[in-house]
């Protein structure tokens, strides 16, 4: 098989990362996708360092065993923890990481005062604190640590009483101070986007940083002649460390969210 016809990894601490696997295929959909989900050990969101980059470097070893051509981290805390152990290591390896979308969100004209939704981990590391203060000047870039979010996500809790409460709570402090956008810093949050609309309590943009993977995605294969030039659609094949998440992992993909 040809380089440039092998497939491109995905990686995420559990689920969350699907919804960036679909702006991958949505943008690149002659390629073929392998998505690797570790659920057995989510969230990561609230590990030591030490410990989300253990397990992040084991799964791209895992993707890499497989043949894929580039790999996409598709978890802020993962990105935050270990990129740029993973770049040192592969260096001629596609290595695409995510980061929460507080650019576009606090240059946007009619922005005051930006939300960004993360992990606790994401929030406490250093890519993220230069990120959110490179753009301080611009808005008034709040970051909100969210524990135990991710994980409703995991047990499919996408709705309902128990998310509302949650999100009523962690909102209640920010509805009056003239957040404008709302950044979405983990890539489970986006199953959550109606909830999270309906319960800020009124009219707020929210985004998240998936479109920009899936386009810096593209950059480095075609820097690298790596596209697939094949005529037709690609495949799309999930595996997980918890096996019993498998079924999940196709509903999310085609969820409508």
């Amino acid at each position: 098989m040809e380089q440039r016809d092998k497939p491109i990894g995905v990686f995420d601490s559990g689920l969350g990362g699907i919804s960036v696997l679909r702006a991958c295929v949505d943008l690149l959909p002659r390629e073929d996708f392998l998505f690797f989900g570790d659920s057995a050990h989510a969230p990561y969101g609230e590990k030591s360092l030490a410990e989300v980059r253990r397990l992040t470097l084991a799964a791209v070893d895992h993707l890499l065993d497989q043949g894929v051509k580039g790999v996409v981290v598709a978890c802020n805390t993962a990105t935050s923890a270990a990129i740029h152990l993973l770049r040192q290591a592969h260096p001629d390896l596609p290595v695409i990481g995510i980061e929460p979308a507080v650019k576009p969100a606090a240059q946007a004209q009619e922005s005051s005062s930006v939300l960004v939704m993360a992990t606790p981990l994401t929030i406490r590391e250093d890519k993220y604190q230069k990120l959110a203060a490179a753009f301080c000047h611009q808005a008034n870039v709040i970051s909100l640590p969210c524990p135990g979010l991710a994980e409703m996500v995991e047990q499919g809790l996408f709705d309902g009483p128990v998310v509302d409460a949650y999100l009523q709570d962690l909102f209640l402090p920010f509805r009056y101070c003239g957040v404008e956008y709302i950044v979405l810093g983990c890539t489970h949050y986006p199953f959550l986007r109606r909830a999270i609309a309906r319960n800020f309590g009124r009219p707020v943009a929210i985004i998240d940083g998936s479109q920009g993977t899936a386009r810096q995605l593209r950059r480095q294969l075609e820097a690298k002649g790596l596209l697939s030039q094949r005529a037709g659609r690609g495949t799309v094949t999930f595996q997980n460390s918890l096996p019993e998440k498998l079924a999940m992992s196709q509903t999310l993909f085609q969820m409508d969210y």
